[in-house]
Parts: C-alpha cells; structure tokens; sequence
C-alpha cells in the first residue's frame, strides 16, 4: 500500500474541512520506472519523433497546426462543460455564420488566441508562474469567470465538487491560500531544476501538481492542459504545438479525475504517469495518422480537380488551397481568391460541389456559406 503522505496531505481547517497541501515534487519515494513504466515512455518518445516528423514531411506544416490548434481549443473547453463545436468556431472565424452559442464561441477563440499568445511569450520567457498568469489573463479575458480575477492567483479558497455544493460537501479541497502559494513556488522550482529526469515524465508530474494546487478561481483545467503543451514545445521535444491531450482526457475523463485523486489519496503517481504516457502515446499516433490523411488528400483533390474541370482547374485549385486555412466559406471569399467575379465564383464552387469537394450548409437561397466537407472530416471525432 502506498503512503498517503507521499503526495501530501488533507489538514483539517478551523472552519471544519479538510483541505489538501501537496508536498514538493519531485515525489519521495521517487518515481518507481518499471519495466511497464519504461515501455510506455519509450512508445510515446518514439510517436512523438513520428508526429514531428510526420508534420515536418506536409509541404505547409501551418495549415496543420491551424485546424489542430482549433481542435485542441474545443475539446478542452468541452472538459469544462462547453457545447461550442469545430464547425462553430470555423463558421464564427470565416464571418459565414452568426454562432448560436456566442459565449462559448468567445471561450473557445480565446483559448485558440491563448496558445498562440503562449508559444510567442516562450520565446522571450521560460515557462513559470509569470507566464502561467499572463495565459490565464488571455484565457479568460472578456468571458465566463473574467470577473474572477483573470491572471491572479487566488486569494480565497477554492473547491471542486457537483455544481452548487458547499465546502462541506466538496470532493476536493486544494490548499488554502497561503499554502497555495509556497506550493506553487515549489512547483517552479521544479519546472527549473537541473536534475535530469525523462522529460514526459517531468511534464506528467507538472500537469497533476498544477492541477492538485488549483491556483485560479476558474480555468484551472483548461491552464493545466496548456501548461503540457507549452512544456513540451519550451523542450524542443515537439517543434510545434500538435500534442493535443485533450482528446484523451476527454475520452477518458472518469479515469482522468481518478487517476489524479490516487494520486492525492494514496500518493500512487506511478499510476497517473502510465495512464498520462499511453495519452501522449495515443494522440501522437492519432495526429500522425492525421497528418498523412492530409497529405493524400490534398493530393487525391489536386488530381480530381485537373481531371475534371479542365481549364477552370486553376481557379479551382487556388480556392481549395484557399479552404485548409478556412474550411468554411461564401462567394464571396471565392472572389476574392480567384479574382472572378459573383456569378462566376458562384459557378467555380457549384463545380466543385458536383465532384463532391464542397457543400452548401445553410440551406437557403441567399447568404449561402459552403464547407470543404472532406477535410472538415479529418478532424471529426
């Protein structure tokens, strides 16, 4: 049986609760690698060299990351309870369509301008609890929880439990406030040591103690999720930002909240780290797998396109190369990509639709918007 003591502890409060206060990472004991152990980290080193390779090999890596980056954004908000879809945002971005759910449209597009602002900040500041509060600042500027003081650790106690409960009730307390902080400067310390460890498992260990401390009145999982990425781009183990844990926390989510409350309860981190390293493993394959269907696709359309729209095949290309970077479009981006005018841009998509490349979503008759439908597929879970 592990310690309790291993992770941390619960203090009981004055006011009746207990609250837990994690101890410094890295973990005493330290992390046991067993043979399991060794054999996941090694898969998802090895994925990870595929993915990057794999995204080095796209002849634009950008309009990769582009629809990745906007993936990654709604399945972490989708964590936290949001509705808002891929098809949403790309149809709030492209100006097609009026979103019906334009709060969490708003939360979505500020994670996707988070990481974006994040991955520039790397660039000039390794990652610590300056930049943790300037992401959590952009995440929840202008939206739900923007009056919970964005970019601020928290000055009061916070709890995790089913909506409406109290204190009492909750099924974890993080550390109260002034604990809080020495955990978090710990945290920062680790994130900067020299001792040499695996840096999945390094990251892993991150990802649960950000997590167990809590700092913010809200956003918490969607900054602890940005917080694995920025590490691993800070580390050069990816060169862009395409390790997307959020679909397998999702998909897994039950077991996600589980893992990390073993972790807490019985100090068993070998436990989180394994179910972490097969996430990393998992997604790494699946982006592969993705990048490669984009690469034949693109190919497979360029060819269908020059069979069989003869000469119009050059406006027609030019579109389609148009539509990775905005999949969800009118005429009248048509026009301006290809320079035709209304009637002949309405014409050039109508061709494309009959070869099954684009479709008319709204169906009305005026202020029609059309989806690159094949590609959008890609990304569909």
């Amino acid at each position: 049986m592990l310690e309790a003591s291993r992770a941390g502890q619960y203090v009981g409060q004055l006011e009746g609760y207990k609250a837990f206060i994690p101890k410094p990472l890295p973990p005493v004991p330290e992390i046991e690698i067993d043979q399991e152990m060794w054999s996941l980290l090694s898969q998802a080193d090895r994925a990870l060299g595929r993915l990057d390779g794999a995204t080095d090999a796209l002849p634009n890596p950008d309009l990769f990351v582009f629809m990745y980056v906007r993936r990654e954004a709604v399945l972490s908000s989708q964590i936290e309870g949001t509705q808002a879809s891929l098809i949403d945002i790309l149809e709030f971005e492209s100006q097609a369509l009026e979103p019906n759910n334009p709060q969490e449209v708003a939360e979505v597009v500020n994670y996707i301008a988070t990481i974006n602002y994040g991955l520039e900040r790397l660039k000039e500041l390794p990652v610590s609890l300056r930049l943790i509060r300037e992401i959590h600042q952009e995440l929840m500027k202008g939206v739900r929880g923007a009056e919970r003081n964005p970019g601020e650790f928290r000055r009061s106690q916070n709890w995790i439990g089913a909506g409406g409960c109290s204190l009492a009730e909750a099924t974890y307390v993080p550390p109260p406030p002034y604990e809080m902080r020495q955990s978090l400067d710990n945290l920062e310390k680790f994130l900067h040591s020299p001792q040499p460890m695996p840096t999945l498992i390094k990251v892993g260990l991150a990802h649960a103690q950000f997590e167990t401390i809590h700092p913010f009145l809200d956003g918490n999982g969607r900054t602890g999720r940005l917080l694995i990425t920025f590490l691993l781009c800070e580390q050069n183990i990816l060169q862009r930002p395409l390790l997307y844990i959020s679909y397998y926390f999702k998909k897994y989510r039950a077991e996600y909240y589980d893992y990390l409350q073993a972790v807490r309860d019985s100090g068993n981190w070998e436990g989180w780290l394994k179910f972490f390293l097969r996430g990393v493993y998992e997604v790494a394959q699946e982006a592969t797998a993705t990048a490669r269907k984009i690469v034949n696709l693109k190919e497979e359309h360029r060819q269908l396109v020059l069979n069989r729209m003869g000469r119009r095949s050059g406006n027609a290309i030019a579109l389609l190369e148009s539509l990775y970077f905005r999949p969800i479009f009118t005429v009248e981006h048509a026009e301006i990509i290809t320079n035709l005018s209304y009637p002949n841009a309405n014409s050039l998509i109508k061709n494309l639709s009959d070869i099954g490349l684009v479709q008319e979503i709204t169906g009305q008759k005026r202020n029609r918007a059309f989806s690159y439908a094949p590609y959008l597929s890609v990304f569909r879970d």
